[in-house]
């Protein structure tokens, strides 16, 4: 139902018509009146008597393509393509059934022909960059929660749904059965309802929305931030000659388009088409900025990348407005973009089946305040191999709202934030501010536990998902460098940024002290911890810089412990200091090490040490033999 929106005309211009004949005409009729269900009959009837060709497979392909029925769309598509002569879209429309059905190695393999054909269109060029990008989503960290609404119809579909600060959702359906069913898929025409959102979180039971709904397809809505004005998408025979006659399936051919109302009390009054409507594209789904100075749309006017982009224009007040403007290729692609939704901090949220995904639309969120930015994937569970479109986001509530057809008809699904925190780690040259490159960026837990170790990209930035009210440590290291360890405090949410600027490698010395960081070792034992091994690449690295430095390691014990046992245990810890060194590729004739017991306290605290005392006197330290 929500591909009506998308656009009338499009799938018109796609018809193949030098390949109808006088035995399709009567399913070519239904195809070009939009009437799906009752065209893949028709051509059905038509390969029951011997009459199917390319031509038929494709129409009835893409009749089951239209309604999103990918099981019998795989079917027909596969004999469209091996009949021959099958064209890239036809190639490309397959795939996106493929991967709704869970098919996503045949889905590639076919993406692959597709580009093979149209290498130079973005969807081609965005599939070639990581044609192995499945695996990635897939364990992508999961943004929301998701949970099918109670308010649902499970017969009739309902999308679009947008609550407001008020408390009002506004969502699409096609639940009247009072009303004509269109043949698009046989459901009732599209209406506008309400329901109220409850502090438990639960809803009214919905009602038609006053004012707004006609005899044609309305929805779905954007409401302004003060509740006063209502853009909503209907059609274009509302308005005296909007629409043209199309002779050849003897029908009229009308558009989206979108128009503007104001609210009276309980009801919506003043009904206006917006001025840069055009019957020669449709003009549809809205999104209005909170502050009611931009309008986002979906449209395949001239100027659009791909089947429908999304555009925006400025709103100069009393329904008038700037010239649209396309939001380009960070957005739109030369498939079909739609749905947009922009939050009260600039994040677009939209629809797409243009970009790798899970399969038909996917939803996507691009930062518009970030030139660089990419659009993003919201992952599972809110995007399936279904079709999953209309995202919404209330920031004051703390909720997101979508629909998908995942269930066989279009439901509307809440989708609660997963709590979580994007550590933003810039790696720099603490004096000149240069981004390091490919330097090993490591995330610990609270416990010091390394979870994953990345490398940065050429401008320096490693981005990590972690979880809220949680403390991590990052962990920087680069060649040339010394590394260093960054904390992470606890924080609610949001977005945190990591200043990682770590120093060239330079001897600091007061001879004949190696000024190097202390490593420690834990209570009788010898081992190099993690903690210490970071701390040790700090000397290898001073050491590959400046050849002709020789270390002696001093290696120490706490005062627990016999003297005898203790001289015995430093000297295994000198051992595993200079080991570790020499494992980095330091030549073994320039360090050596020397245990001394207990003999050398670095905190003088006997007889009554603390456990922190004795910490700190269980270390080795480094002394400079020859510079």
């Amino acid at each position: 139902m929500k591909n009506l929106y998308i656009t009338l005309s499009f799938m018109l211009a796609g018809m193949a018509v030098t390949a109808q004949n006088k035995y399709t005409k009567d399913a070519d009729k239904h195809f070009g009146r939009f009437e799906y269900v009752e065209a893949a009959e028709a051509y059905k009837e038509l390969v029951e008597d011997g009459k199917g060709d390319a031509y038929v497979y494709k129409q009835l392909a893409d009749s089951y393509y239209n309604v999103f029925n990918y099981k019998e769309a795989v079917k027909w598509y596969d004999k469209a393509v091996a009949a021959g002569n099958a064209d890239a879209e036809t190639y490309y429309r397959y795939a996106q059934m493929l991967k709704a059905a869970g098919r996503y190695e045949d889905a590639n393999k076919q993406m692959r022909q597709f580009a093979s054909m149209a290498p130079s269109d973005q969807r081609a060029k965005l599939f070639m960059k990581d044609p192995n990008y499945l695996p990635k989503l897939r364990n992508q960290s999961k943004l929301f929660d998701e949970k099918r609404l109670d308010i649902n119809n499970e017969k009739f579909a309902s999308f679009g749904p947008v609550l407001t600060d008020d408390n009002t959702l506004y969502f699409t359906s096609a639940r009247n059965e009072a009303r004509k069913t269109y043949g698009w898929d046989e459901q009732p025409f599209l209406d506008l309802y309400m329901s109220t959102w409850n502090a438990n979180g639960t809803f009214s039971e919905p009602v038609p929305v006053e004012g707004v709904n006609s005899k044609w397809h309305d929805g779905p809505a954007a409401v302004t931030a003060d509740g006063k004005t209502m853009y909503f998408a209907s059609e274009s025979f509302k308005e005296s000659k909007q629409w043209q006659r199309d002779k050849d399936v003897n029908a009229k051919i009308g558009q989206v388009y979108l128009y503007r109302a104001t609210k009276q009390g309980d009801s919506w009054t003043n009904v206006q088409p917006v001025p840069f409507n055009d019957k020669r594209w449709s003009t549809g789904n809205p999104a209005i900025s909170k502050d009611g100075k931009t309008l986002y749309f979906t449209s395949d006017r001239e100027g659009s990348v791909g089947d429908t982009d999304i555009w925006k224009v400025e709103v100069k007040g009393n329904n008038t407005y700037g010239e649209p403007v396309n939001l380009g290729t960070k957005v739109n692609t030369e498939g079909r973009e739609n749905f947009p939704f922009i939050t009260e901090d600039d994040k677009l949220y939209f629809a797409s089946n243009g970009r790798p995904g899970f399969g038909g639309y996917d939803l996507y969120v691009i930062d518009l305040k970030n030139s660089s930015g990419e659009a993003m994937n919201l992952g599972a569970p809110v995007n399936s191999p279904q079709d999953d479109i209309s995202f919404s986001f209330n920031n004051s509530k703390n909720m997101g709202y979508f629909a998908s057809n995942r269930s066989g008809v279009d439901q509307l699904y809440s989708a609660t934030p997963v709590c979580g925190v994007e550590a933003i780690v810039m790696v720099r040259d603490a004096n000149t501010g240069k981004a390091l490159a490919t330097a090993k960026v490591s995330i610990l837990d609270d416990k010091g536990n390394v979870i994953e170790t990345r490398t940065s990209g050429a401008d320096g930035k490693v981005t990590y998902n972690i979880d809220c009210d949680r403390a991590y440590t990052i962990q920087a290291a680069a060649d040339g460098y010394e590394n260093n360890s960054f904390p992470i405090a606890k924080t609610k949410g949001g977005q945190v940024n990591v200043s990682a600027d770590l120093n060239p490698v330079e001897v600091r010395i007061k001879y004949p002290v190696f000024e190097a960081k202390d490593i420690f070792f834990e209570y009788d034992k010898s081992n190099i911890t993690k903690e210490a091994a970071f701390e040790l690449d700090n000397l290898v690295e001073a050491m590959k810089k400046n050849p002709e430095l020789t270390i002696m390691v001093k290696a120490h014990t706490d005062n627990r412990g016999s003297d005898r046992y203790n001289q015995a245990l430093s000297n295994r810890r000198a051992k595993a200091t200079v080991q570790y060194v020499i494992s980095k590729g330091i030549d073994k004739a320039r360090i050596s090490g020397e245990g001394f017991g207990e003999s050398q306290p670095k905190v003088n605290c006997a007889p009554n040490c603390t456990e922190e005392q004795h910490a700190q006197n269980r270390r080795s330290e480094f002394m400079i033999v020859k510079q």
